[in-house]
């Protein structure tokens, strides 16, 4: 975790005070259950209860509970020994039946769903900001490019459509992610429930918010947990897509849209001219970092017959930095676009510069409807284009076209010129809107 690349609503998620408050809820709620069920004395369970309700713990005492692993070599027990010095004798029935793993992955699932939360409400904002920003440029003719070369026209707000519907398809997945990750394991050292009933589990689930594990062994299945990191890697991915192309259209040579420079901003230590895509280049660089995650959370997958603690080094990285870095790139990009300047201008002039090859299809199409073989209207369109590429667009492909007596003796010069109507390729967008923002 880099405070630099830190909110602090989530980095409070995974922060030893907030892993040892679930720790004691976890304590405290299967004590509960116990109690009710007459595993251990009722009377002994509804002090504990007590205990916490009037929040006996207070303010954690890290350095404390640090002090004491350092000599047990063990972070559960070091809490249970801080946590009991709060309680009289009713503390030797905290932890009964449980093993060290019913509270760590509790807990993990836990901090895990409160940071989809968050992720889920960071991309609500940044859904909204697309969706408006869309609207504004429904319209916008711009350039579409393939292999980074001018292809067709579109509009720069179905650049924003498309994204705003990546941007829904990650929604929906983190919240399949989320409650899938979202379980409770409450059932032992191999879990087989021996010293502990499944309706303890079945408590604790309910106080929590998660779902019972259907069958664990000492562990979650971190199938679960693999998951959910992939889902903030494909996250991450549609990040630095979108990114990629706002650093692409800021580049000098096209310059469509522009990130926001605020007064006072400096864009080089050596160059003052400089405005550089400098936030878009850092969601680049996070989204490399959140996806690293990735891999060791898939090779938690296998562990060791019921199980061992090779996942455990992991998730003490990757649960707070793919989170928090996520959460941090998912802000940073809807502020990018809320400010993002947009250039209709240099869009209109990009698009014009080729002397007209973006027509070339519907040029193609119009030929062999008038009867001309596919390969004979290609050659024909492709012989004329290609003049005009090699002047960089200072000749024009519909008047090369009304001078070639071979396309002229199939088409008009009026013909030929309703074939470079920009509005024809624009007829669509509101029907793809649509689509994507519903009617």
């Amino acid at each position: 975790m880099v405070p630099r690349y830190s909110r602090p609503e989530v980095a409070a998620i995974w922060s030893p005070e907030n892993r040892y408050k679930i720790w004691w809820q976890i304590e405290v709620f299967a004590a509960e259950a116990m109690g009710q069920i007459g595993m251990i004395p009722a009377d002994d369970a509804a002090t504990i209860r007590e205990a916490y309700d009037a929040d006996v713990l207070g303010e954690i005492d890290v350095p404390a509970i640090d002090a004491i692993e350092a000599v047990t070599k063990h972070d559960v027990i070091a809490f249970l020994t801080w946590a009991g010095e709060k309680l009289g004798p009713e503390k030797r029935w905290l932890h009964q039946g449980m093993t060290s793993s019913d509270v760590l992955d509790t807990a993990l699932a836990v901090q895990l769903k409160q940071s989809a939360e968050i992720l889920l409400a960071d991309l609500d904002a940044l859904l909204q900001v697309l969706k408006r920003r869309a609207l504004e440029h429904k319209m916008t003719p711009t350039i579409g490019r393939s292999h980074g070369i001018h292809a067709e026209p579109t509009t720069f707000g179905l650049k924003l459509a498309q994204a705003y519907a990546e941007f829904d398809r990650c929604r929906a997945r983190l919240a399949s992610a989320r409650d899938e990750v979202a379980t409770c394991a409450i059932s032992g050292a191999v879990g087989t429930f021996a010293n502990v009933p499944p309706e303890v589990e079945e408590h604790v689930a309910r106080e929590l918010g998660l779902t019972p594990e259907p069958i664990s062994t000492q562990v979650i299945p971190r199938d679960r947990h693999a998951m959910f990191f992939a889902t903030l890697g494909v996250i991450a991915s549609s990040i630095e897509r979108l990114a990629t192309e706002i650093r692409h259209l800021q580049r000098t040579e096209v310059l469509e849209v522009e990130e926001y420079f605020s007064p006072g901003q400096k864009g080089s230590s050596a160059m003052p001219h400089k405005r550089n895509p400098v936030l878009t280049e850092n969601l680049t660089g996070l989204a490399r970092m959140v996806r690293s995650a990735v891999t060791p959370a898939l090779e938690n997958v296998a562990l060791w017959h019921e199980r061992d603690i090779s996942h455990s080094s992991v998730e003490r990285f990757i649960g707070p930095d793919a989170t928090i870095t996520l959460d941090f790139a998912l802000t940073r990009l809807t502020q990018v676009i809320d400010k993002l300047l947009v250039y209709p201008e240099r869009m209109a002039r990009n698009l014009e510069s080729m002397g007209g090859l973006v027509h070339s299809q519907r040029v193609l199409l119009a030929l062999t409807q008038a009867g001309l073989s596919r390969e004979d209207s290609y050659a024909l369109v492709q012989r004329n284009a290609m003049k005009v590429w090699e002047s960089g667009g200072k000749l024009s492909l519909l008047e090369l076209l009304k001078q070639d007596a071979q396309v002229t003796a199939t088409l008009s010069a009026e013909q030929l010129e309703e074939l470079f109507d920009l509005g024809y390729h624009l007829a669509r967008v509101d029907e793809i809107f649509e689509r994507v923002f519903g009617a």
